[in-house]
């Protein structure tokens, strides 16, 4: 299914695949040693646009992990923030570790309104996912302004979203202060050098392929590798 991010004051952008489910009950804790005692719930959505197991039940990733995305314009350093977003984090490392964003394009690129990058859609169009859902992770953002909205700072790393509980594999990097309904997991963000690469790629424009400023980026951004650590 094709869904999208609906953004604030009418403009809208692709967004994950339908899924979901990760919870953090803090009465359910692991009890075989591992993970971080925050269990996930990975529920089984869709077909996976690329074969890969689902992660852990229980969040596998603590405090700060540190990420490399390897593109065709640079590599974008990335800091991610498991304490905030712990089973969004412990998902991410385990498509990394499973080669699951090898090889694969963002997608959509936004110029107006809200401006960001989307990738993570094996497939390319804006529907591609895991096979699996999670729930959303929002307990750190702010309390939204009187609009219902909330700044998403240049630098955000973000989950893409086809509505409440339904994170895949599909993220977005903010490269230009933007706000939203506080709706999308925050989970990391990018280094200096990587924002910079972004902007640069936000600089030659879209196809316009969903409407003006809206569309595959006109420098393609192709994902070779992710890596964790």
């Amino acid at each position: 299914m094709r869904s999208r991010l609906a953004a604030y004051a009418g403009l809208a952008l692709v967004a994950s695949i339908a899924l979901s489910g990760c919870g953090s009950d803090s009465d359910d804790t692991a009890t075989d040693g591992s993970g971080t005692g925050v269990s996930c719930d990975w529920q089984q959505s869709g077909q996976a646009a690329k074969d890969v197991d689902p992660p852990a039940d229980h969040a596998t990733e603590s405090g700060e992990v540190h990420a490399v995305i390897a593109t065709s314009v640079g590599d974008i350093g990335a800091t991610l923030d498991a304490d905030a977003a712990p089973c969004t984090v412990s998902s991410f490392v385990s498509l990394a570790d499973q080669h699951y964003f090898d090889d694969t394009s963002c997608h959509r690129l936004t110029t107006a309104g809200i401006l960001v990058l989307q990738c993570g859609d094996p497939t390319g169009s804006g529907s591609g996912g895991p096979g699996y859902a999670f729930d959303d992770e929002l307990d750190a953002l702010p309390q939204p302004d009187s609009d219902g909205t909330i700044a998403y700072p240049a630098g955000t790393l973000a989950m893409a979203n086809a509505g409440p509980d339904t994170n895949g594999s599909q993220f977005f990097i903010v490269y230009g202060d933007s706000r939203l309904p506080p709706a999308y997991t925050v989970f990391g963000t990018v280094d200096d050098a990587g924002l910079t690469l972004v902007k640069k790629v936000a600089a030659a424009g879209t196809d316009n392929a969903n409407g003006p400023g809206d569309g595959h980026p006109t420098t393609a951004v192709d994902i070779s590798a992710v890596t964790v650590g």
